[in-house]
């Protein structure tokens, strides 16, 4: 649970130290940017590969070789070196990302099976929600001891990390072999560098259009010649076949949809909340204290995390995922009407917390069903990367929304600009409700996961 964190406290790095960074190395905004920009591609182009050599014998090693190049890269951020170190330190913090689908794994193969579903469902949460309680953490650090400060945080928690895994972390068991297809990781990470790249930067497609577009058809040519060179390898980098069963499928378009609207709700409170009184509406917080408005995200969806299991014994996984949509898209019908007041976008944002948690120790659960144990791993890792593009793409679409929203000489948008994204959003959970009742209906008898047989 606790190398699982480092997930969270490496995401919760990014966001509130951007403009530390900025005034730090005296750089632009748009360069401090790619100090979150360039953890999520390090991290999702790493990941396929982790996911797959995590279901080999080399598990362990794997895991203490992952946790070395985290804290080497915490360490990087820390030292006074040039703004191009820092950026190389957060790329290996990046690599990180990958640990969540790794630790799944562990608890797969040597926690009892009825400890076990609950464990993964905790780990899946704890990933996300954890970030509520860095991002305040790193923001109060950067106000008070600056930037790098923030960045030992990241440093402390890794250090620590990586000793628990290696006093904790067991080997895998006996007769898993994983062979990585080099080839086709250099496709993915290719296709995925583009898509996430168009996704953050947005001023790419106003400006350079042709070219955007021009890279966009690349990043979708490279992903389906990995496709098709994934369903003809013996030794796939990821089970392509296992990933079209329909609940894995249902799962991860779930996932992507769902994602794009939760991290879009997410962004729009706290940019909403930083927002000076000058622009009409918001409420001028600091980045510690609009941290602080994460932290009722991170309670219920603690809670819901915890309760998620049990609730998962009366109900199948698929209704479990179309009604967290629904308590989601309940945040997004909240800030939408009402948000003149702060202790209203503290309840938005509980109320999002307690769907995301939901959702996220919902999602493990469908696709682990389905799962041979050995190909825990990698079928976790594919949904990681699922999950990261989906944030990438929500992360976008809000920022875009209001920029369209923005009137020429204005630093701010107008505040019907996040009535305009709060209904956006509603739509995507609305898609995400519906994807997952397909899915309820569609899905098959579960059987014991321990027990499917590898596709």
């Amino acid at each position: 649970m606790f190398i699982a964190l480092v997930v969270a406290v490496v995401a919760s790095l990014g966001t509130p130290l951007i403009t530390s960074a900025a005034t730090t190395f005296h750089v632009s905004l748009d360069s401090a940017q790619w100090t979150l920009t360039v953890a999520l591609l390090s991290g999702a182009v790493t990941t396929p590969v982790l996911g797959r050599l995590g279901a080999g014998p080399h598990r362990r090693a794997t895991i203490l070789a992952t946790l070395a190049i985290v804290v080497a890269g915490s360490v990087l951020t820390v030292l006074p070196l040039p703004f191009a170190w820092l950026l190389v330190g957060r790329a290996a913090q990046g690599v990180g990302l990958g640990l969540t689908a790794l630790m799944m794994g562990v608890a797969r193969d040597h926690l009892p099976e009825e400890r076990s579903a609950a464990t993964i469902a905790l780990i899946s949460v704890v990933s996300i929600i954890g970030a509520g309680v860095g991002y305040p953490l790193a923001a109060l650090l950067a106000e008070f001891g600056g930037v790098r400060a923030a960045y030992g945080l990241g440093l402390l928690v890794t250090a620590i990390a990586f000793v628990i895994a290696w006093r904790s972390v067991p080997a895998a068991p006996e007769g898993r072999s994983a062979h990585v297809n080099v080839a086709g990781a250099l496709v993915l990470a290719g296709g995925l560098l583009l898509v996430l790249f168009l996704a953050g930067e947005r001023s790419l497609w106003s400006r350079h259009l042709a070219l955007a577009v021009s890279l966009a058809v690349a990043a979708v040519l490279l992903l389906c010649g990995w496709t098709v060179s994934e369903l003809r390898s013996k030794m796939p980098l990821v089970g392509v076949r296992a990933v079209r069963h329909p609940a894995v499928a249902g799962a991860n378009i779930a996932m992507f949809v769902g994602g794009s609207g939760m991290y879009l709700l997410l962004t729009l409170i706290t940019r909403y909340a930083q927002t000076p009184h000058s622009a009409g509406y918001g409420f001028g917080l600091t980045t510690f204290v609009a941290g602080l408005v994460l932290v009722p995200f991170s309670v219920l969806g603690f809670v819901a995390g915890r309760l998620t299991p049990r609730v998962r014994e009366r109900i199948g996984g698929p209704l479990l995922l179309a009604g967290s949509a629904v308590v989601v898209g309940g945040g997004f019908v909240l800030f939408a009407a009402a948000r003149s007041d702060l202790a209203e976008l503290l309840v938005a944002m509980g109320v999002l917390g307690f769907g995301v948690g939901s959702f996220s120790a919902a999602v493990p659960g469908v696709i682990l069903a389905v799962t041979p144990t050995s190909e825990t791993s990698s079928a976790m890792s594919f949904n990681y990367v699922v999950r990261s593009v989906g944030y990438s793409l929500g992360s976008a679409i809000g920022g875009l929304v209001l920029a369209a929203g923005t009137d020429a000489g204005h630093l701010f948008p107008n505040d019907h600009a996040y009535t305009t994204a709060a209904l956006v959003g509603i739509a995507a959970m609305a898609i995400t409700t519906a994807t997952s009742l397909v899915l309820a209906r569609r899905r098959s008898p579960e059987t014991n996961p321990r027990r499917v047989r590898p596709a």
